[in-house]
């Protein structure tokens, strides 16, 4: 993705935890994640990787 760049899956992890605790919870993200590795995020959005599938999460 154009402008994209490594994150923390785990920093990521905690702020959707800390601010959206329902998405935490119904995307099960307490348990481990293969795809860890592969999360980034653009000037607008975090794209959290999570069971090979890819979560646009906007910014605030």
């Amino acid at each position: 993705m154009k402008y994209g760049r490594k994150c923390s899956y785990r920093l990521l992890t905690a702020r959707i935890k800390r601010e959206l605790p329902e998405l935490y919870h119904a995307l099960a993200l307490q348990f481990y994640n293969p795809y860890a590795e592969q999360c980034r995020q653009t000037p607008t959005h975090y794209i959290l990787v999570h069971s090979a599938i890819e979560y646009f999460i906007r910014k605030q």
